[in-house]
């Protein structure tokens, strides 16, 4: 699996160790990824993801997945997120159409 936010698209990103004597040596700066249980107030359920701390920290200030998910684009979307806001999207509208 590679480690990628499924919610922000934070990625692993590479720069340079640099030492006192300012010698340079590649590096890999990891996102911090958590496997998370994420609870979807449209879908009735909790839905699996990989998050970043930062991506729970943005979906808890957008007050729920729901709401962040419709509010960002699809282009910083995961597939299964975008599947996921599709289902959303759609049970919103069956409610809708009910009330």
């Amino acid at each position: 699996m590679s480690r990628r936010c499924e919610v922000t698209g934070k990625a692993v990103q590479s720069g340079n160790n640099v030492s006192h004597a300012n010698n340079k040596s590649r590096r890999r700066f990891l996102p911090n990824v958590q496997s998370v249980m994420v609870q979807s107030d449209a879908l009735g359920r909790s839905v699996r993801l990989r998050l970043s701390t930062h991506g729970l920290r943005s979906i808890d200030h957008a007050d729920g997945l729901d709401n962040w998910l419709l509010k960002t684009r699809d282009d910083r979307l995961s597939p299964d997120a975008q599947r996921l806001k599709r289902q959303i999207r759609k049970a919103r509208a069956a409610k809708a159409a009910s009330a």
